[in-house]
């Protein structure tokens, strides 16, 4: 029988509570997107998501899962998956799997922004709407926020295979700068969105529900994972405490212009952002309904014996 290494050892005896919690998370995770998913997908447009809210997203969770995937300590629990049982080693990394169901929730989100873009087709351009507006994203933005995550993407994974293999001794360092980088963009990930949602003063296709789940659901997932990497993964976890703050005030404004807002649910005189929309996704002005006895302005194809 082979003697197992200390660390091993601690991961053949995973106990009950941190697995389970483990894959709570995980399906509270998938559970917390799948409201935004709907949203988008039952009406058709992504109208009041902000493109840069999506890039930064997108861009700090590969940075996340890179970040966990080329972290030490996971090459560690890898190989003791050889010397520990199935069930050990499916315990000892959960926290990848939780990192990748995040990612893959995310970038669900950036497809559905780019297929459900509320665009209309312009005589001169069919991919510019034709009321844009310099502050109004065309599906032009859209695109390259989809190329842009791709190629974060794809250029990641090269540098973190080349370091595997050329220079094994760097990957710590280069975890440390993805944890770092995933940090900053999950910090300004919101403030695009906070903006898009204070001009629109409506949610649009933002969803609540899910806000709501992930909001405290991120602190509890950072504490498992503080309690899983220790101290020294601050760059796995930290992330997680800063998107929830940041979540939380969007939560906030998200809450009042839906339920108190002079556009809200509840203000049946305010304007609806459902009703404010036009074709190519733009808020505009709600016609004004004609006075009685209004008569209409005469043109060019007006009789000239009226009745």
């Amino acid at each position: 029988m082979n003697v197992l290494s200390p660390h091993c050892r601690e991961l053949a005896s995973p106990g009950i509570f941190q697995p389970v919690l483990s894959v709570l998370i995980i399906i509270g995770i998938l559970a917390s997107y799948l409201p935004q998913h709907v949203r988008i997908i039952s009406r058709r447009s992504s109208f009041g998501i902000s493109p840069y809210f999506v890039l930064l997203g997108v861009t700090s969770g590969t940075s996340a899962f890179t970040n966990i995937l080329v972290f030490p300590k996971t090459s560690h629990d890898v190989g003791c998956c050889h010397e520990i049982s199935g069930a050990a080693c499916f315990a000892s990394l959960l926290g990848v799997f939780q990192m990748g169901m995040q990612w893959l929730c995310f970038f669900s989100i950036l497809l559905l922004f780019v297929i459900y873009f509320p665009r209309a087709t312009s005589p001169t351009d069919p991919v510019v709407p034709v009321s844009s507006t310099a502050n109004t994203p065309t599906y032009r933005t859209a695109l390259s926020v989809t190329a842009i995550c791709i190629l974060h993407a794809v250029v990641t994974l090269i540098i973190s295979v080349a370091f595997a293999v050329r220079n094994p001794a760097a990957l710590p360092t280069w975890a440390n700068f993805l944890g770092i980088l995933a940090a900053i963009l999950a910090s300004i990930q919101y403030f695009p969105q906070i903006y898009t949602t204070l001009r629109l003063r409506c949610i649009g296709s933002l969803s609540i529900p899910m806000m709501c789940i992930q909001t405290p659901g991120s602190l509890v997932w950072a504490a498992s994972l503080a309690a899983r990497e220790g101290i020294k993964g601050w760059s796995i976890w930290g992330v997680l405490v800063v998107t929830a703050c940041l979540q939380g005030t969007l939560l906030v404004m998200a809450i009042y212009f839906e339920y108190f807002g002079p556009n809200s649910k509840g203000n049946k005189g305010g304007l609806r952002d459902d009703r404010a929309l036009n074709g190519n996704g733009a808020v505009g002005e709600t016609p004004a309904p004609e006075e009685p006895g209004h008569a209409e302005q005469p043109g060019e194809e007006t009789p000239l014996l009226q009745s």
